[in-house]
């Protein structure tokens, strides 16, 4: 199967379409179905109407184990790749599931790889609804075909090449003798035949030097290109292991990859990274870490718990709203989580804040307070820490502040520093503990196995406790694993655990901790390009000793 095609526009999007059903039977009810395009691997690269569609199926069908991770709304998964009998389904068996889902009344999004119309089964499956007078819809998807070498850094054409043919090799006859001119080629699922189609476009005329570009798992950071030439490429991916999927373009558009590989040179490129947060807590960080290259992997270390003691929070809780208080200090989004949970308990909202002044610690509690519709009076414009927080507070004055005392609520480990520095500046303090934090349960053994082997590339440390608690439920990091700590005293935890500090933030915030682990892995990187080595992820070296940062 070929296709030739010329330099494609950009501007222009396949429209979705609709195709009208049948008229059913009196009565009977049927459902739809959503045949969308799940893109090339990343899930970023979902279109805007696929992610409506998911949100509201009631069935999704897959064809990719993978695929799982995009349903997040509680919607029975189906394999459409495999049947009971662990056999691949044929065209045939995959049309007659989605109409017997379809039929019992449901929304089902049929997850295709890719787009629907472009090297897939849909055309057939949405026959198969349109002959059951089924409602169907098509969203379109980002095609491998174009995704895959974008991300390599090949582009299908340029100035002097301005076409290419895409050839579906798999298990079908090519006639290599017609493709023996100097356009692109870009073959899908040649990984097999690689050697077969090497020699065949030799044979048809195109010189045994033209280079070659195969990528397995595009868009992925699990993707891998190999670079040669046609008379190598087969001998070549046998020893890099390829293996399907993978895309190979051919021609001379893949000498570009030099100058324009984006995605495989990013500083943490395919980095297995642990946080120990849960991913509610983390999902910007992981955000930031996934721009970089990498893929966060979360571990809960410590768990929330209210305080043994809830009659403390009570009390103070009265004495803010009867105005026993001149500050209230947060010291963590927790803090302002639990304050707001008690006060919904009392019927309480922001107005019971009236003429009380707000610190936060750092600007991470102040977004936390400012949900409220509260603007913080106090955050620390320096260190955003307790001390930090210290150094910026204002003495008690009695001819300008009518009540000397300061609400605190805080967690049940907390340190004394913050007390300690208010009662010097004269101010009394309420310390009310208005959280228990515990350590969480030990998370799965493939994940402890991963921390002690060695098998991520960096930890980040976010607070003090994190390292103790996971030190405490799933042992000490590997010697090769990058330590990368928010500051200064969870680098000092970090050493007194035996742990050797790679990376610390310049300020305390988990985008600063992510910004400086990448430029580590970039200055890492060029340090092994500059001495002629192959770039590697620490996890695929086991030094004796590191460097710190």
């Amino acid at each position: 199967m070929t296709m030739t095609t010329a330099t494609p526009d950009p501007t222009t999007s396949a429209p979705t379409s609709t195709a009208s059903a049948r008229a059913s039977k009196p009565g009977k009810k049927l459902g739809r179905v959503s045949f969308v395009g799940a893109g090339p691997g990343d899930a970023s690269l979902l279109t805007v109407r696929a992610a409506e569609l998911l949100a509201q199926a009631d069935v999704v069908i897959t064809e990719l184990p993978e695929q799982d991770a995009l349903v997040l709304n509680g919607a029975e998964i189906v394999d459409g790749g495999v049947g009971e009998d662990g056999e691949t389904l044929t065209h045939a068996a995959r049309a007659r599931l989605v109409v017997r889902h379809a039929k019992t009344g449901a929304h089902v999004v049929r997850l295709i790889s890719g787009d629907p119309f472009t090297y897939a089964t849909a055309p057939e499956e949405a026959a198969a609804c349109a002959k059951a007078g089924i409602e169907f819809e098509v969203v379109p998807g980002i095609s491998s075909v174009q995704a895959v070498p974008a991300y390599a850094g090949v582009p299908l054409t340029n100035r002097q090449h301005r076409e290419f043919r895409v050839i579906s090799v798999g298990d079908t006859t090519v006639s290599w003798s017609e493709l023996g001119g100097d356009d692109t080629l870009v073959l899908l699922s040649a990984v097999a035949r690689m050697a077969e189609a090497a020699d065949g476009l030799i044979a048809a005329g195109r010189s045994p030097q033209t280079p070659v570009a195969m990528t397995r798992v595009g868009t992925t950071t699990d993707q891998v290109t190999i670079v040669s030439t046609l008379e190598g490429i087969a001998a070549d991916a046998k020893a890099a292991g390829m293996t399907s999927p993978a895309i190979t373009v051919v021609g001379e558009v893949v000498h570009m990859r030099d100058a324009l590989s984006w995605f495989e040179t990013k500083p943490l490129y395919g980095w297995r990274i642990l946080v120990p947060r849960t991913k509610e807590q983390s999902a910007s960080l992981a955000a930031r870490l996934r721009g970089y290259g990498a893929v966060s992997e979360e571990v809960p270390t410590i768990s929330v718990e209210p305080p043994r003691n809830p009659q403390q929070m009570d009390k103070a809780v009265r004495g803010l709203v009867e105005g026993r208080y001149e500050w209230v200090a947060f010291t963590s989004v927790n803090a302002v989580k639990a304050v707001r949970e008690k006060f919904e308990e009392y019927g309480l909202d922001a107005r019971a804040f009236s003429g009380l002044k707000i610190a936060a610690v750092g600007e991470k509690t102040a977004e936390a307070i400012a949900t409220w519709g509260i603007r913080p009076d106090l955050v620390p414009t320096g260190e955003q820490s307790a001390r930090g927080l210290v150094e910026d507070w204002p003495p008690y004055d009695e001819s300008l502040d009518p009540i000397n005392r300061v609400f605190l609520p805080r967690a049940d480990i907390a340190t004394e520093t913050l007390v300690a520095g208010l009662i010097d500046l004269g101010w009394e303090v309420d310390d009310v503990t208005a959280y228990r934090t515990v350590r969480a349960a030990p998370p799965p053994a493939p994940t402890r196995d991963a921390i002690k082997t060695g098998k991520f590339d960096s930890v980040l440390f976010t607070s003090s406790s994190t390292v103790r608690n996971l030190v405490g439920i799933a042992g000490k990091p590997h010697p090769s694993t990058i330590i990368a700590c928010i500051g200064p005293a969870t680098a000092k935890t970090a050493e007194e655990h035996g742990l050797r500090v790679d990376v610390m933030a310049e300020s305390p915030s988990v985008e600063v901790l992510a910004d400086a682990l990448a430029a580590f892995g970039a200055a890492r990187r060029v340090a092994f390009l500059e001495a002629g080595e192959p770039v590697t992820k620490p996890s695929q070296r086991r030094p004796s000793s590191r460097r710190k940062a």
